[in-house]
């Protein structure tokens, strides 16, 4: 840990404002049985014990007879696919020119974006417009920020654009017709409704309904479009607010009217978050980069935009666990600097760690990231605790040691008694920096043995840095909010036509950065990169050290999302990119983090708060408690579990033996028992109609566990996963560029 203690002029340093920050919440048995799980020899090996260590030596055969030799010749090699007398001759000669090319277009690529920033910063960014930029960054909290920003927008005309509603990336026209209609019913609906002993029309209610029906979905007629968004610091086009909140009032009235029965409107609810979708937010890997992921989350979460799925991956793993295992009056009491004080991971001096690699190849000791790791998860807390504690649906991507098998994403439906620290350290094996770890599961008398027969698990950041794909699968997110740390994504991120909140520095944002000649060189040379790396890995001509398939960290699919945040880094993280930050460090990184999301926070607001947290307390209010109508999936109101945790909410503290809770009436829900902990545990409506000598048996063989049978085989997220990935399933077009809901670009592209 970095040294400095805390300071009388910094409240905010001070470690003991910290919850829990003396508390070590694993035991020593449970640190005795994962060093025996990873220690425990195999029948019969498939991964080798470190990165650096082949699973059977190599052995030097006696002499055989050249005629045993002879017939021997035509005996397959162990790689089928590295063979043949052109592969051999022509490998290394095309492997050398392609990486010489390669290593032009860099050099071509870093000219080119020095000039589009020297042409930015010395051109454009230039007297009153510097000024107020400057202003917006010194910002520390997003109401200063919206001001600033909207303070920019007058002077450079951008109010001006959003009073136009004709704009190419979006209906316009149907917008304007279905805000009318809207408006229409609902003033017809409420006059009704004021008239003296009367009740609203039975066909008004059922033309608004119907009309709501066809307009809630995601990314209707483009109005989720990011390039709404990106014209302008804050805000969008009059006519978008104009919809949005006007769709809003119409939800709040079908959600308070007496009109309609409890069961219409669960059903109306229930169709309308199925055609909706859901927001997740997604945090990359990047070793210590993924610090800033704590001043993205204080964020969203100051402005009660935080989303109850959050997935993490290596490094953002970590930040994600904290997330989910904590409530949110927890959370802002940890989201400071002096959190620095609990991250400790890189605690060791020199002679150590070099000693460690040179015995076993890891820079890491997998025990002591264990320990570490353990105060973020607190203790040996399970995905399925985590999401009974706070409502938070955690997720967590492993990549197996065996190529061969595909990769997870830990939740509580797919691994509900994983251990959550064990999935984190596993995510974060990377080769050469952690060894391959076993993952640990729960047992039902709270002893820990493996998950998953033992086998061992390396950094998801390797081919799956960011699962769109098994997001939607399991939980309907069609809306992503990606933070990417990573430093070899971000050197290659350039948003050539502005992105969400930042829109082109010239000609008042409706141009091309660098102009579009500069614009059009950056893209053509990244695009090449992009293919001729493609090229490498399909003929498999690239080197695999270390057993891995390196290729993947550049070529996934999926680094970005329907919303993407890049913290900017300095020079030196990258010095301290295996460092444990300082308060002073961590006190940066949180406020660049907050400066990065705050752009966004408009667009995610307009989703979240106006139409998304409607219809969850829709489902919530009217969810079916008795009859063939129960609910049967638990998450079907999961984005609203974490709200008991308000800042109205009474949360106990650890081992407090009193379990109850005050809620707020709108989203009371009560508490199931928890044999795991005392913390308290949430419940679905359905849990009423059950006797009281029953609920123990429903708890544990209720909906959770009907829907972790039905989606308990699924566990991947890779296209390669049964065959050789297909060119045509990997989309180009940058989301800024087109305006699909989850385009991604290959190395990063908004």
């Amino acid at each position: 840990m970095s040294s400095g203690g805390p300071s009388s002029q910094q409240p905010l340093h001070d470690p003991s404002l910290l919850p829990d920050y003396d508390t070590e919440f694993i035991t020593a048995q449970d640190l005795h049985q994962f060093e025996k799980a990873l220690t425990a020899p195999e029948v019969e090996p498939l991964v080798a014990i470190n990165d650096w260590r082949p699973i059977r030596q190599r052995v030097r055969r006696p002499f055989r007879s050249r005629t045993t030799q002879a017939s021997t010749v035509t005996r397959r090699t162990k790689d089928e696919t590295r063979e043949g007398f052109l592969y051999t001759l022509l490998k290394y000669p095309f492997l050398v020119t392609v990486f010489a090319w390669i290593a032009i277009l860099s050099v071509v690529y870093v000219f080119t974006r020095l000039y589009i920033y020297l042409y930015e910063h010395f051109v454009t960014w230039t007297g009153r417009r510097e000024t107020l930029r400057r202003a917006l960054h010194s910002t520390q909290n997003y109401e200063d920020w919206k001001r600033a920003a909207r303070t920019l927008d007058t002077y450079l005309g951008n109010e001006k654009w959003k009073e136009k509603d004709e704009y190419a990336y979006y209906d316009y026209l149907t917008v304007r017709k279905v805000v009318d209609q809207l408006r229409q019913l609902r003033t017809q609906i409420e006059k009704e409704d004021q008239a003296e002993g009367s009740s609203s029309s039975s066909q008004a209610v059922e033309d608004l309904r119907s009309l709501l029906d066809a307009c809630v979905k995601n990314n209707f007629v483009g109005v989720e479009n990011p390039r709404l968004y990106s014209e302008a610091y804050s805000g969008t086009k009059h006519l978008v607010q104009e919809y949005l909140d006007e769709v809003h009032l119409c939800l709040q009235w079908l959600l308070n009217t007496r009109d309609l029965t409890k069961e219409v409107k669960y059903r109306h609810f229930r169709h309308l978050d199925t055609n909706f979708g859901r927001t997740a937010l997604c945090l990359s890997g990047g070793a210590t980069f993924a610090y800033y992921h704590f001043g993205v989350v204080k964020a969203l979460l100051d402005n009660g935009v935080l989303p109850e799925i959050i997935t993490g991956t290596s490094g953002g793993a970590l930040v994600a666990a904290l997330v989910a295992t904590r409530t949110n009056q927890e959370l802002k009491q940890l989201l400071i600097p002096a959190l620095a004080y609990r991250i400790r991971a890189c605690h060791e001096n020199f002679p150590a760690w070099t000693k460690r690699w040179w015995r076993t190849g890891a820079r890491f000791d997998t025990l002591d990231w264990a320990r570490q790791c353990s105060w973020f998860t607190r203790g040996s807390m399970t995905f399925r605790e985590a999401f009974e504690r706070t409502g938070r649906i955690l997720n967590v991507s492993c990549v197996p040691s065996d190529p061969h098998s595909p990769t997870i994403l830990a939740n509580y439906l797919t691994s509900p008694d994983c251990v959550i620290w064990s999935a984190v350290i596993a995510s974060a094996a990377v080769p050469g920096i952690l060894n391959p770890v076993v993952l640990m599961k729960k047992n039902k008398d709270g002893s820990l043995s493996p998950y998953s027969f033992g086998h061992k698990w390396k950094d998801g950041s390797l081919r799956t840095d960011i699962p769109v794909k098994a997001l939607n699968l399991h939980f309907n997110v069609n809306f992503t909010i990606v933070s990417q740390v990573n430093p070899h994504i971000n050197l290659f991120f350039f948003s050539s036509r502005g992105s969400v909140g930042r829109p082109v520095t010239h000609r008042k944002g409706r141009g091309w950065r660098g102009g579009f000649l500069g614009s059009a060189v950056e893209q053509y040379i990244k695009l090449d990169l992009n293919k001729w790396l493609r090229v490498l890995r399909h003929l498999e001509l690239l080197p695999r050290p270390l057993g891995q398939d390196w290729s993947q960290i550049w070529l996934q699919q999926s680094f970005s999302g329907t919303i993407t945040i890049w913290p900017k880094s300095v020079p030196s993280d990258f010095w301290n990119i295996l460092s444990d930050p300082s308060p002073d460090r961590l006190a940066r990184m949180l406020h660049v983090g907050q400066q990065s999301a705050f752009p966004k926070i408009s667009f995610i607001q307009n989703r979240m708060a106006k139409i998304e947290n409607l219809i969850m307390q829709g489902l919530l209010q009217n969810s079916p408690s008795s009859g063939h109508n129960r609910i049967k999936n638990r998450d079907d109101l999961s984005p609203l579990l974490s709200r008991r945790f308000d800042d109205t909410t009474t949360t106990p503290a650890a081992g407090d033996d009193n379990k109850g809770t005050e809620l707020d009436e709108s989203t009371r829900l009560l508490s199931l028992p928890n044999n795991n902990n005392d913390n308290n545990t949430p419940a679905d409506a359905s849990y009423l109609s059950i006797p009281a000598d029953q609920q123990n048996q429903h708890h544990r063989r209720g909906s959770v566990m009907d829907e972790m049978r039905r989606q308990s085989a699924v566990f991947f997220d890779d296209s390669d996963v049964y065959g050789e990935e297909s060119d045509e399933s990997v989309p180009v077009a940058t989301d800024a560029d087109t305006g699909t809901a989850n385009g991604v670009s290959h190395f990063g592209d908004e």
